[in-house]
């Protein structure tokens, strides 16, 4: 890239004066049939029509912005007029156009180039030549439906640029940027001062996560005590919330340990060494936390599934308690039925209407049906009480 900027004027007639890689060219179309040069990739800046992914384009000069181009075009121009210039680039979900008009002026690697158009990347460091790719995965907690929103950043670092590729409402890059502007002695130590802020910014960014899923486990925890039928779904809904949140913080570690690892390769400046630190300890810090979360929330889904069992249990001893006590009162209705039922036969027997029943001529013929009655009532009484019916 040093080559490149060290000579902006044309080195021979049709050439763009810029070096062409093999990863530029398998960028670059192919010639017409005749065999003359294919027309350029993209029209001078007065006729093309810059789409609104450009969150921010802004060249630096020893950590001082110099100017504030509108389009790529004028980017690219004033960075080749200004060879000790940086050029930090801001994008929202470009177009392919963009992203490959980016990765031809900055020699990016196709394999970088396609992970940044299709994004879904996981958290990951690439180093192609003298740039590297940094894969970033943001998040912040929104209070209102009590969760958390994931973005993801594609961060491409060069000798003298930073282009940054966001997908996603997270991380506020402008943020980082005016910090940045305000220390001009930080930022005048390049592009790897930029990307330590970002990387910063970013794991600052987990910070209110935290503190947000550790309200939102204390407030499951009351629920899970109270209750209440929804809790289920929260735990299950925050434990996969946990899983993202692990997936994007447990690459980092090894990211910002393979970061300070090349310290002395490539003669990082000391105070950036203490930043990066700061930022792997932080880093560190909330991977750990978000590790115990997911143990918490496991915790607190075995307790809940043993208190609902336990309330089932209760229900269906109280139904059985019931079912019990509706038995033996309907055991204690059957037995005075029956016991009622007996005089009642007798005296029905007796109360026909016929010529020829010798009892009804007989002296103790009344006596008789009166004594038969008690003596049936109280043999079922005593049967129906030795038996607990009664």
């Amino acid at each position: 890239m040093s080559e490149r900027r060290a000579h902006p004027a044309p080195k021979n007639s049709g050439s763009k004066g810029t070096r062409k890689s093999v990863w530029r060219r398998a960028l670059t179309p192919p010639s017409g049939p005749s065999g003359a040069p294919a027309p350029a990739e993209r029209p001078p800046a007065s006729e093309s029509a810059e789409p609104p992914s450009i969150v921010q384009a802004a060249l630096y000069r020893d950590g001082v912005r110099v100017s504030s181009p509108a389009t790529l075009a004028d980017t690219f121009r004033e960075l080749r007029e200004q060879p000790s210039g940086m050029a930090w680039i801001g994008l929202a979900r470009p177009p392919e156009s963009e992203l490959l008009s980016l990765a031809e002026e900055f020699d990016l690697h196709p394999l970088s180039v396609e992970d940044a158009m299709e994004a879904h990347q996981r958290p990951k460091l690439e180093r192609y030549g003298d740039t590297l790719f940094v894969v970033l995965r943001a998040a912040r907690y929104l209070d209102a439906p009590e969760e958390v929103d994931f973005g993801e950043l594609h961060v491409f670092v060069g000798p003298d640029f930073v282009i940054t590729v966001r997908h996603g409402a997270a991380p506020d890059l402008s943020a980082v940027r005016h910090r940045m502007e305000q220390t001009p002695e930080l930022l005048k130590l390049g592009p790897e001062a930029v990307l330590y802020a970002i990387l910063d910014a970013v794991v600052d960014g987990y910070a209110p996560v935290v503190s947000g899923v550790q309200n939102d486990i204390d407030e499951i925890e009351t629920e899970v005590f109270r209750g209440d039928p929804e809790v289920s779904r929260r735990i299950y809904e925050l434990s996969r919330e946990m899983v993202e949140f692990q997936r994007a913080t447990r690459p980092l570690v090894s990211m910002l340990h393979a970061l300070m690892a090349g310290f002395t390769k490539y003669g990082t400046d000391e105070e950036l060494q203490r930043y990066l630190r700061d930022v792997a300890d932080h880093v560190t810090h909330t991977s750990e936390r978000v590790d115990g979360f997911r143990q918490a929330l496991a915790d607190i889904l075995t307790v809940n599934a043993t208190l609902v069992t336990q309330e089932q249990n209760a229900e269906m001893r109280a139904l059985a308690e019931a079912g019990f006590e509706q038995n033996e009162e309907i055991k204690k209705i059957s037995s005075w039925a029956a016991i009622l039922f007996a005089p009642t036969l007798v005296g029905t027997i007796y109360g026909m209407n016929f010529d020829h029943m010798p009892e009804l001529g007989w002296r103790f013929g009344y006596p008789f049906a009166i004594g038969l009655m008690g003596i049936v009532c109280v043999s079922l009484y005593v049967i129906f009480k030795r038996r607990d019916w009664l």
